[in-house]
Order: C-alpha cells, then structure tokens, then sequence
C-alpha cells in the first residue's frame, strides 16, 4: 500500500509541477516516485532468469506508473484543465538521442547496486531519481493529456514510457551479468538461462522496434533534436544572406492543432549590417524566404512559418 501511495504523491507533485510550469517540482517528483525499486529488480530478475520475480517486478512497474498517470489525470479533469501548460509542451518534446537517458540511468543503478556502500561514489537516492527522471514526467503528461484530449502528447510520451523502460532494462541487465549475477549461482535455484535470454532478447526486439518506430515517424517522435538542427540551419541561413546579423533565433515546433502540418516555429531577430541600403521590409522578406527554403530542403517533414524582425541600433548622439 505505501508503494502505491507514493506512486500517487509523485503523481500530485509532477502534476503540480507541470501545471505551474514550476521545474523544481518535477525534481521532487522524481525523488517522491517509487519506479526506482521495480526497474531493478527487473533487471536483476532479468540477469538471474527468476521468471516470478520477473513477473512480480514488471506489475509493479506498471502499477506505480498507472497509478501516477490516474492520479494526474484525475487532478486535471477535477480542476478542470483545458488546455496543455508550456512546460507540458516543453517536455514533450522527444529527442533523436532520447534513449541515452535510460541506457546511462540502468548502468547507473546496476552499479550502485554491485557496489557495497562505502565503495559506491554515488548515493542509492540519486541513482533512483535518475531512473525517476527517466518516468515520472513522462507518466504526468501522459494523464495530464488524456484529460484534455491531446491524443497526440499521449502517444509521443506512452513512446518514451516504453523506451525508457526497455533501455533501463537492457543496460542494467547486462551490467549485472557482467559483475557475475547469472542463473548458474549456487545460492539461487529457481534461474534459469532461457528465461535470461527470452527477456533479453524480448528487451532488445523492442527497443529495436521502438528505435525503429522513432526514426521513421518524423518528427513527431524527435521534435527536440529536429528543433535544434533547425536552429543552426537558420543562423547559418542569416550569415549566407548578409543583409543583416543574426542578434537571436528561437526555433521550435508548436502543439497547434492544425490539421496536415507539422508547424516549426522560427521567430529570428536581426541587425541590419553596416552599409546595407536595403528597406527594413526587403531584408525581411529575403530572409524569411531564404530560410523557408532551406528548411523545405532538409526534408524535415515540417511546415516553417518564419517570423523575422529587424532591429535598429538607437541613432548615434549629435
């Protein structure tokens, strides 16, 4: 009962966090949340071959995290949520290399495990808010945006739920066979190595699947790292043109519901360079069809809409 009450109070606090745009919270929610136990003990039933164990540790898994997303989702229909919070729409953004996450916070958690106390140069209660990270936000947007009908924050997130939970899994599986857990032990009958290579190799044909589902299904599934190449695009866009110099560029993609269209955002600010007699209006609409054009070339899959202003410098004192 108190495994699944603390499920509920990171619900709470990673639902306050979201809802308030206040980051910290999320920490805390990380901290709060019980998914640090029953992803190692996955991994650890998964390197020992103990098919019970196994069982028991994965409806854990999914218990703590069902409870998580009840619980945000209810908080969201009670007060009456309507639309997703800006940092709902942040970190929702799923990134090309977001399976490093989990892979580094399984490693992290088998070696805090393998190692006695005094050895370990990391705290157990860091190690499992690293694990946390990889799924108490996820799980709050996941309820958060069912309440309110963003179907498609539901299906990005419960595709990093999946994600983290796998690569977790793998990494941390494989550390323990390599420290020397294995079903051979003889202090420990009930291994078996079938069981070790059937979940091993389930673990591995879904984390392919799921990788293979995220590169092929852009950009919905690599929104942040597609933002971020699309940023340099346009600065280096700006330098090509030399009309003006680049003073700021914010590019990202929008939670719009425009039907048919992926929408990445860029609004760029410019200075006008020293010696250009062109109009205010002129450089702007060069530049922002220069940088529509580069970014249709990328094939990003997206539909830029590309706001430039141009600023002037304050004129000079007489």
């Amino acid at each position: 009962m108190g495994f699944l009450s603390y499920a509920a109070l990171a619900g709470f606090v990673v639902w306050i966090g979201l809802y308030t745009s206040t980051a910290y919270l999320l920490v805390a929610a990380m901290l709060i949340a019980p998914f640090a136990g029953p992803a190692m003990n996955t991994a650890i039933a998964t390197a020992w071959g103990d098919r019970k164990l196994l069982g028991r540790s994965i409806l854990r898994y999914f218990a703590a995290l069902a409870v998580t997303i009840a619980a945000t989702w209810l908080l969201s229909l009670i007060l009456r949520q309507e639309i997703p919070t800006s940092l709902m729409v942040e970190s929702s953004q799923v990134s090309a290399v977001a399976v490093i996450l989990p892979l580094a916070a399984g490693a992290a958690g088998a070696l805090n495990l393998v190692q006695s106390e005094r050895s370990s140069l990391v705290s157990g209660a860091a190690t499992g808010m690293l694990v946390a990270a990889s799924l108490a936000p996820p799980a709050g947007i996941v309820g958060m945006a069912s309440a309110i009908g963003r179907w498609d924050m539901v299906i990005s997130e419960l595709f990093l739920l999946f994600l983290q939970l796998c690569g977790i899994n793998f990494s941390a599986s494989l550390l323990f066979r390599i420290f020397g857990l294995s079903a051979q032990g003889t202090r420990y009958g009930r291994g078996k190595k079938r069981v070790f290579f059937s979940a091993l190799v389930i673990t591995v044909i879904a984390l392919a699947g799921l990788l293979t589902w995220q590169f092929s299904n852009s950009p919905n599934l690599q929104r942040s790292s597609l933002a971020q190449r699309a940023n340099a695009q346009v600065q280096k866009t700006v330098e090509q043109v030399g009309l003006a110099k680049l003073v700021e560029s914010n590019v990202r993609f929008t939670r719009s519901n425009i039907e048919g269209q992926n929408t990445l955002l860029s609004v760029v600010y410019v200075q006008r360079q020293p010696g250009v007699t062109a109009s205010t209006e002129e450089i702007r609409h060069r530049l922002t069809q220069s940088i529509q054009t580069q970014l249709l070339k990328q094939d990003f899959n997206v539909t830029p809409l590309v706001d430039v202003n141009v600023l002037e410098t304050p004129a000079s004192k007489q």
